[in-house]
């Protein structure tokens, strides 16, 4: 089964954010791209909702969904209590809604919150002195599993209202229906997964409104029926539970001691921060800790689906509350769940490892550990121990990349036989290479050439009679070619260039002297060879011409005697 987080690798643009924000570090880098390591995930969606292109996406389940309602006649949806906040719709329309995508029937996932809160107040009333801590949000319980395993005795033995009132529903209507969780959160998704004898599809609410958009079903138009109502009924107290704090409310409902401490904790880093330090065994009353993992409660949950402001779901969700005047001290629907830890297994880095790692990256001394975080890690040495277990790249470090392109860079400039120099706005010298000194600097060159800096800093206008052109770039920008461009007895052929506008521009430049003068050189040179050649050409041709006519009269002079010749010998023979 596909994991319920996944990655585009084509819309993946190697910002490192996911790994930035993830507090667990369960961020892979392979050939430039992030996936989530599934074993080391909680699906908390964090990186879902931080990515800025959209390359981290959570998997549909609405194929699924509609095989279920194809196959089974009975499809129950168990609709998480933020939809009343989301949706500017009456239970009636959303019920309507549901149903018009073919579901049998909807029941509110706060019935089972109810009985989980009376269960959990029971055992806090009933229980011994000490820490105890939420089941409701499937991602803080498998935190804890994986990465706080000293605490995963401490959770209530109660599982979440979502298994809850799944199995509440299969109490009432058969353990032949099916059920389709739909709410805000990922890791209900992993929930479903691990429980598939009670959910067996966990949507979100992105994915039904999508489901609904491609259906081209109006929400705000939905015919509604007297029999569009929530099944078996409407929920009370439990629609508090979206909200940080909202089950401590229904437990405070339901009716607790006075030695009963009841702390609200909502987020990863502030549950680290609470519980940091914390020595249980001290602990000589009785704290309950409702723990979420997404900031404010699930009313932020990373697939909430809608635009609304925090503050106006919170209100909307509030004014819908209806309180019962007696809520039962037992529960009627138990569903008792251990949660045994799990701990994430880390592999050993050795310290020889992490040098080596950190010379992959040019960081050769503790001075060269920056700990800018800009690869998503910290420090630098966390990020050597990724290297090292092969969940990142050498190339995630900037400084080390930039150095790189510097060095590149550098290089280039140092082999190229062209004078190379960059100016900024105010016509100082950013960079300038070598061959830009040796031809400008003159007697200057040893002493700019010594200097780390070289000429940059140095005014260009002091080095060059032709800063106008940088000048001029700088206000027009674009590009200026100048041919053969004469300086005192020097031609240059200067490519200028706008780097940034206004900012920063450069020039190639190129010494021409000496090729225009070869190239005169030779030019005279041919003309002499072809003058020599015209004046021997006439003079053969006045030879030809003087042989040409002496020819002439000779073969004249013979034809004519000839022809006597021939007219004597006629008149004798006549």
């Amino acid at each position: 089964m596909t994991y319920p987080v996944y990655t585009l690798k084509n819309e993946c643009h190697d910002c490192y954010k996911c790994v930035r924000e993830c507090h667990i570090k369960a961020i892979k880098f392979q050939d430039g791209s992030a996936s989530v390591i599934k074993d080391k995930c909680i699906a908390c969606g964090h990186c879902v909702k931080v990515c800025p292109s959209g390359a981290k996406k959570v998997r549909s389940d609405i194929d699924k969904v509609k095989t279920l309602i194809t196959a089974q006649k009975q499809v129950y949806v168990s609709l998480a209590p933020s939809w009343s906040g989301i949706y500017d719709l009456t239970q009636q329309q959303m019920v309507a809604v549901l149903k018009k995508l073919g579901f049998y029937a909807v029941s509110e996932t706060a019935l089972g919150a109810q009985q989980v809160s009376i269960k959990t107040a029971e055992m806090l009333n009933e229980g011994e002195n000490g820490l105890y801590i939420s089941s409701a949000c499937p991602v803080i319980v498998d935190y804890i599993r994986y990465y706080k395993p000293e605490l995963a005795k401490y959770i209530t033995p109660v599982a979440s209202p979502a298994l809850t009132h799944a199995k509440m529903l299969k109490e009432k209507y058969g353990d032949n229906i099916s059920i389709v969780f739909i709410g805000p959160c990922i890791g209900k998704k992993n929930e479903a997964d691990s429980n598939p004898d009670f959910i067996d599809v966990a949507l979100t609410f992105e994915e039904l409104n999508y489901w609904i958009s491609e259906e081209f079903i109006n929400i705000n138009e939905i015919e509604v029926k007297s029999s569009d109502k929530f099944v078996p009924e409407e929920a009370f107290e439990g629609a508090l539970y979206p909200i940080e704090g909202g089950m401590i409310d229904t437990i405070k409902e339901v009716g607790i001691n006075d030695d009963i401490s009841l702390v609200k904790i909502s987020g990863l880093e502030t549950f680290d921060k609470t519980m940091e330090g914390l020595n249980i065994n001290s602990i000589n009353n009785k704290i309950f800790v409702e723990a979420l993992s997404c900031e404010t409660g699930c009313i932020n949950g990373p697939c909430i689906s809608s635009k609304k402001a925090g503050l106006a779901i919170t209100t909307d969700i509030l004014s819908k509350i209806k309180h019962r005047d007696e809520i039962p001290k037992i529960a009627e629907t138990v569903f008792e769940k251990e949660y045994v830890s799990k701990p994430v297994i880390e592999d050993d880095v050795k310290f020889a490892d992490i040098t080596n790692a950190l010379k992959k990256i040019g960081k050769h001394t503790p001075d060269d550990e920056l700990n800018c975080g800009g690869c998503g890690y910290s420090t630098c040495r966390d990020m050597a121990k990724a290297l090292v277990k092969g969940d990142a790249e050498p190339s995630m470090c900037i400084s080390y990349m930039r150095k790189i392109a510097m060095r590149k860079a550098a290089a280039m400039l140092r082999c190229m036989p062209s004078a190379i120099v960059m100016v900024d706005k105010d016509l100082n010298i950013v960079e300038a290479n070598d061959a830009f000194m040796k031809m400008f600097c003159g007697d200057m060159y040893e002493i700019f050439a010594s200097r780390k800096e070289g000429l940059s800093g140095a005014s260009i206008d002091r080095i060059i009679s032709f800063s106008d052109i940088f000048s001029q770039l700088l206000k027009s920008g674009g590009d200026i070619h100048k041919s053969h461009y004469q300086v005192k007895n020097k031609l240059y052929d200067i490519n200028a260039f706008t780097i940034e506008d206004g900012e920063i521009v450069g020039a190639v430049i190129t010494d021409v002297t000496k090729a225009e003068i070869d190239r005169e050189k030779i030019a005279t040179k041919a003309r002499e060879v072809i003058k020599k050649n015209i004046t021997k050409v006439q003079e053969i041709a006045c030879l030809l011409g003087e042989h040409m006519v002496e020819t002439e009269v000779l073969l004249n002079s013979i034809a004519e005697d000839y022809s006597n010749d021939n007219s004597d010998d006629d008149g004798e023979e006549l």
